[in-house]
């Protein structure tokens, strides 16, 4: 199956000008290795591409971009022309060029991150805000790099943008605003810098060429026709289709599609950042039905040739506004000692079969997306809340993984095989918590079960304790939750808590996930794996400069790094002994930059290790904070790279199908392994067709490798967008709370200011280093060595008396006044300092709230 974006505007465009005469539309599919279905999108394309005057048609139905002739003669109708350039082959691209995607900073300036890793450089290319030209953030380009600095194996790049190989963005979600001149959309994400200019008309949506009383002949003759200013349309938040990409000071252009609401509407916020990060969020008529043919009740010809567990006690477990229950559970101790226990997990592959309109759906979304108001589902709610969802007393099809342990719980076996249940009971982490602590009500209530439930806690703290024994990390770090009122109004953001349930389900899950990997592995299958790598060696060595702050350190043997001088490169100089207000004054010194020693022998012991050792002390939130920021992040990929912060060698993603497409992948494989049990599989290498409409099959290592890629990149934009919009619905509830005063944790230290925690409600915001010059009455400056901000003594007061009388609450001293005529004492904010602050204002541009400190008499 080829990537989506292979079928769009620009990709037809870019394979034009890649060829050197007229291509056939078959010749165009095949250049872009399009399928069967994609044909009818594919001559659609086409003709608007050619109504737009972008491309010509010839005769033999053969296709060319316009001739030089053609483009003078009619200059008003080329707006895709420019969407992009051709992508020229790797073995074109010089030595001092490179390709990438850029990342683009709301000041302008952008960094060029390297489709593939490049040895020599560290980190990725830096662009100045007069080298990006026209790309926009999130393009592919290629950069051109004109200055190396630093030492070899470690140089820092910088560059310009010498051609836009592919366009990131083919539609813009902003604010519509009328115009003397043209109406123009200004788009929320800061990162894109162009206006999108809507030419006269183009404003206008369907339903608004219906209330007006056009036609659809007149959009011909709209330059005729006197427009109205409409209401509904200035200050809009709209959805913009880009025609023309911005091209040699000539702006963008485009036109409204889709019209969301007014800022501060309710929900208006979340169908913005729907649209800014591209999640695909209405599924098609052809997917709708296919979903509603598959959604029946389970047959008996459904049920024949599978394990029957609906005799069983099984019950599900989920928080209490959870509308999809894909995963049940069942555990029995036995008079030995030894432990059995099931999961079941939702059969999504004998409704979702291979290469259907529902199967590729499921792909281009890659994963369900949770926002605090709303879901984005993976799969149309027929399934994914109907036949999908392991609902109470009805039947269902699942994969089981039936599981042995010894009396210490230690796995002794597994199997794997298909089943169905009849879940006897839809539980609550919340209640199954009040059985397990003796609560009288939920007890009696759940009094069949209530045995179980005891079963569970014991079985899931011997796992637990088996998982420890490997290194097996665990943060327990919280996460924030919105509370809401009767009418959707935000009402507190708090910690989200967990309890015994949740770890039990969680402990379940991983040993699941783990057989399956292991079962695939034994059998030599390939397959998809959750894997996560070995932290590196830098980010080890940043973690342990700010933990011996606080006096900890991993323990790593023979961590160290070597200092090495920077050609050119130049520092300020440091302070004088007691005098801080020094610094920068005198002869700059030699730039060093540090780099690790030699090969980095951590496991994830060493985490664990220090992790106890925090465990209640008031720097355990910062120091946990500081351990997770130094370890990579975990991604699906085609190779058993095994699991560092787990301590697994082998593990995957079974037990979410309904919301996650890796876990779909590995339920077909593992059905074809269990249809063919006595069968080999072939070459990895080869090619293996997949066939359609097949709830078992096998993928080659390419295509692995390929939907890996997709599903790590479509897990990186749902976690982003979550990310925004909790940021954003923070936002709101501070500006309704701005001029309260609360106490807070620094969590973080930057050269700009400190992230303080607050601790009465779970909002993080920016103290920004001019509220803390202004609250210290002095300069304050960033020092690196330690990662603080300091205050330096005889300021030239600037910023006003604020400080000249009390002490802002938070700030440490760093050194004792001693006797008549001491110098003042310096002030200074590092991690894990408690402040007090005071909310003063909402950053509307990245959608935080900022602090001031409280000074105290």
């Amino acid at each position: 199956m080829p990537r989506p974006s292979h079928l769009s505007p620009d990709n037809i465009l870019r394979f034009l000008q890649v060829r050197s005469e007229p291509a056939s539309t078959n010749e165009i599919a095949q250049g872009l290795h399009l399928k069967k279905t994609d044909h009818r999108p594919l001559f659609k394309m086409l003709s608007k591409l050619k109504k737009r005057g972008a491309i010509e048609e010839l005769p033999g139905g053969r296709y060319r971009l316009p001739s030089r002739k053609s483009e003078r003669e009619s200059p008003g109708q080329k707006p895709l022309q420019y969407a992009t350039r051709p992508a020229q082959p790797s073995s074109l691209a010089g030595r001092d060029e490179i390709k990438g995607r850029l990342v683009l900073h709301h000041d302008g300036y952008g960094f060029v991150v390297p489709d593939s890793p490049m040895p020599q450089l560290d980190g990725d290319v830096f662009i100045p805000r007069d080298g990006i030209g026209d790309a926009m953030h999130g393009d592919h380009v290629l950069a051109k790099i004109q200055r190396l600095g630093g030492v070899t194996g470690a140089q820092r790049a910088e560059g310009r943008i010498i051609r836009i190989l592919g366009r990131a963005h083919p539609t813009v979600v902003g604010l519509f605003r009328y115009g003397a001149q043209h109406n123009v959309v200004l788009p929320y994400d800061v990162r894109i810098q162009h206006e999108v200019e809507i030419p006269r008309g183009r404003e206008l949506t369907p339903g608004l060429w219906k209330k007006l009383g056009f036609s659809g002949a007149d959009e011909t003759s709209i330059r005729m026709r006197r427009i109205p200013r409409l209401e509904e349309l200035d200050g809009a938040v709209v959805d913009v289709e880009l025609l023309r990409y911005p091209h040699g000071g000539a702006p963008a252009t485009g036109r409204v599609i889709e019209i969301l609401g007014r800022p501060g509407d309710l929900g208006v916020d979340t169908e913005i950042i729907i649209r800014k990060h591209r999640l695909p969020h209405s599924f098609s008529a052809e997917v709708l039905n296919e979903a509603e043919r598959g959604a029946k009740p389970v047959s008996e010809t459904q049920r024949a040739g599978r394990e029957d567990f609906r005799h069983l006690p099984i019950v599900t477990i989920d928080g209490e506004t959870a509308r999809d229950f894909d995963d049940a559970v069942y555990v029995e101790h036995r008079a030995d000692g030894s432990w059995h226990l099931q999961v079941h997990i939702a059969d999504v592959a004998h409704y979702v079969r291979t290469e259907s309109a529902l199967d590729r759906e499921a792909r281009l979304r890659g994963t369900s997306v949770y926002f605090p108001d709303r879901a984005v589902p993976m799969l149309p709610e027929a399934l994914s809340n109907g036949m999908c969802s392991l609902k109470p007393h009805e039947d269902r099809l699942v994969m089981s993984a039936l599981m042995e342990f010894d009396a210490a719980g230690r796995m002794k076996s597994s199997r794997m095989t298909s089943g169905v249940i009849r879940s006897a009971e839809r539980m609550t982490y919340t209640n199954v918590n009040k059985v397990i602590e003796g609560d009288p009500e939920m007890t009696e209530r759940y009094a069949a079960l209530a045995p179980r439930f005891r079963d569970m806690k014991e079985l899931a703290l011997l796992l637990n304790a088996r998982r420890n024994e490997r290194g097996s990390i665990d943060f327990d770090l919280p996460e924030p939750v919105i509370e809401f009122d009767e009418q959707q109004r935000m009402t507190n953001i708090t910690r989200s808590e967990r309890n015994i349930a949740h770890r039990l389900i969680e402990e379940f899950m991983l040993a699941a996930n783990r057989a399956v990997a292991g079962y695939l592995l034994k059998r030599g299958i390939d397959s998809l794996h959750r894997v996560h790598e070995k932290p590196d060696a830098r980010k080890v060595l940043e973690f342990e400069e700010l933990a011996r702050a606080f006096g900890y350190s991993l323990g790593v043997e023979d961590l160290h790094q070597r200092e090495v001088a920077v050609r050119h490169g130049r520092v300020p100089a440091p302070a004088k002994a007691g005098r801080p207000d020094s610094y920068g004054h005198g002869r700059q010194r030699g730039m060093q930059v540090a780099l690790p020693g030699g090969e980095l022998r951590i496991t994830p012991q060493h985490y664990q290790r220090l992790i106890k050792k925090v465990v209640g002390k008031p720097e355990e939130r910062i120091v946990s904070y500081l351990m997770l920021r130094s370890l990579k992040q975990a991604r699906y990929a085609a190779e058993p790279l095994g699991h560092f912060a787990l301590g697994f060698d082998e593990y995957t993603h079974f037990t979410s199908p309904i919301r996650r497409y890796p876990d779909l992948i590995v339920h077909r494989i593992l059905k074809w392994a269990l249809e063919h049990a006595n069968n080999a599989p072939a070459s990895s290498k080869s090619h293996l067709a997949t066939p359609p409409g097949a709830e078992a099959a096998l993928y080659s290592h390419n295509s692995l490798e390929e939907i890996a890629a997709e599903t790590s990149e479509a897990e990186r934009r749902a976690n982003g967008a979550e990310r925004e919009l909790m940021d954003w619905k923070t936002a709101q509830f501070m500006e309704e709370h701005l001029g309260e005063e609360y106490d807070g944790l620094i969590i973080s230290v930057q050269k700009y200011g400190c992230f303080v925690e607050l601790f009465e409600v779970f909002v993080e915001g920016l103290l920004p280093i001019n509220a803390l010059e202004e609250a210290a009455n002095a300069r304050c400056v960033y020092r690196e060595r330690d990662h603080a901000i300091v205050a330096m003594p005889g300021g030239d007061g600037r910023r006003g008396a604020r400080g000249a009388h009390r002490s802002p609450v938070g700030a440490r001293l760093a050194a004792p006044v001693r006797g008549r005529g001491a110098k003042p004492r310096q002030l200074e904010w590092r991690h894990g300092d408690k402040v007090r602050v005071r909310a003063e204002r909402i950053d509307p541009m990245r959608k935080r709230v900022e602090f001031a400190l409280v000074a105290q008499p």
